[in-house]
Formats: C-alpha cells, sequence, structure tokens
C-alpha cells in the first residue's frame, strides 16, 4: 500500500449500495474510491486498470459473481487485496470466497463507519477483520473439505522451515492476537514480533494475517476459538 489514501473499488450489483460507500468516503481523506464496477467481471477489469489497494466485493453479483471475481483478481496481482461483503446467511459462499484469497469480511447490515474501518484494516494487512465472524468462519473453513470427493475434516498440515518461536508467533495469530499482544505473551518487543511475522508471510507465501490463522488451523496449532 502506497503512503497516500487508500484507493479502493467498489463492486456491488446495487447502485446505491455503491453511492452510500462512496458518499460516506468521501469524508474520509484516507480513503478514495477509484472506480466502481456492476459485476464480477467488471471489476476484474477495473482492477487491472487502476491497481486499487482493496476491492469491496459483493459476493452475489450477475454473470461473474465475487467469489470467481476474487479468485482472478488475487491470483492476478499481489498488492490488491479483497474485503467480501456477505450476510450471515451465505457462510458457504464464504468458504468459497475464502479459497479464492479474500483477505476479510464485512456485515452487509454492519454501520457504514465499520465497514470503512475494515477497509483500513484489510489494507493494513496487520489485523484480523471482525474477530467474532472472521475466526468462526474460518474454524468452520478448515474442518470442511476441501473439494468434491475430499474427506470430512483435515489432517494436521505439515509445515517445514519455520522456527520454533515462529511457531509460537503463528499459533498466537490462529488465535486472533494482534502483533502487540503477541509481544506481550511472548515476552518480547513489538518490532520483534513484527520481524517474526513478516517471516511468516514469506515462509509460508501468506498474502495477509487471514492466510496464516488459516495456515494455524491446518496446522493444528489452534482447535479452539478466543471469544
Amino acid at each position: 500500500m502506497s503512503d497516500g489514501p487508500v484507493r479502493v473499488v467498489l463492486a456491488d450489483d446495487q447502485p446505491l449500495v455503491r453511492s452510500g460507500l462512496r458518499m460516506i468516503m468521501a469524508e474520509h481523506p484516507d480513503l478514495e474510491v477509484v472506480g466502481e464496477a456492476g459485476t464480477g467481471a467488471e471489476a476484474v477489469q477495473l482492477v487491472r486498470e487502476v491497481s486499487p489497494d482493496v476491492v469491496v466485493m459483493d459476493i452475489r453479483m450477475p454473470g461473474m459473481d465475487g467469489i470467481e471475481a476474487t479468485r482472478q483478481i488475487t491470483a492476478g496481482t499481489e498488492t490488491t487485496r479483497v474485503l467480501v461483503l456477505t450476510t450471515f446467511d451465505e457462510d458457504d459462499h464464504v468458504y468459497g470466497a475464502l479459497r479464492a484469497g479474500a483477505s476479510g469480511f464485512a456485515v452487509k447490515d454492519m454501520a457504514l463507519d465499520d465497514i470503512l474501518a475494515a477497509i483500513r484494516v484489510v489494507a493494513a494487512g496487520d489485523a484480523l477483520l471482525a474477530p467474532g465472524v472472521t475466526r468462526r468462519l474460518i474454524a468452520d473453513f478448515v474442518e470442511r473439505p476441501a473439494g468434491p470427493g475430499a474427506a470430512p475434516g483435515r489432517s494436521p498440515r505439515p509445515v517445514e522451515g519455520i522456527t520454533e518461536r515462529e511457531r509460537e508467533v503463528l499459533t498466537l495469530i490462529g488465535r486472533g492476537q494482534s502483533n502487540t499482544e503477541i509481544a506481550e505473551e511472548l515476552f518480547i518487543t513489538v518490532a520483534t514480533a513484527k520481524s517474526h511475522v513478516s517471516r511468516l508471510f514469506a515462509k509460508l507465501g501468506a498474502r495477509d494475517r487471514v492466510q496464516l490463522v488459516i495456515t494455524a488451523y491446518e496446522m493444528g496449532l489452534v482447535t479452539t476459538l478466543s471469544r
């Protein structure tokens, strides 16, 4: 992400949703809407043209849906993150979005200010959005088969090349802890915690902390949710 405002593309087939977000974002100089899309295909093309920091992505759109759009966007860029708009009755769609590379989730009936906060969190990539929602979804996600014909549940995923300290940090990330909380738990500085997290990103090929949380669950480091 650049030092300027967070550059955002709004992808939703409802013009009123896009209009509402655009209007409130106009009041915040650290956020800038650089484009709007009414379909998944339009969102993918727009990302290629303007390279935003964040796409606020609806799931249900005509033609290419938000899940396929997310998959194409995350496969085609290392810099643009996707914040999915969802409702609690769309969990199956959210699991698909997780697999496609989404970085976070916003619930459509959240206050607009909370959605703006979510955009900032996803853009920064340094904290989980709405832990009570996201960690629940991730916990269910890693217990589900990866695709048709897969066995229910998952065996712990082996991961080589990380140190014991990095394993401890990954466990705490899986519990939804921030860098500051990790530092306090392990009696290290925040800067050291950030360094461990950065190395985990590189070693595990993770885009953001959501993917690190998924890895922590898949490795069996975290089996229950902190509430």
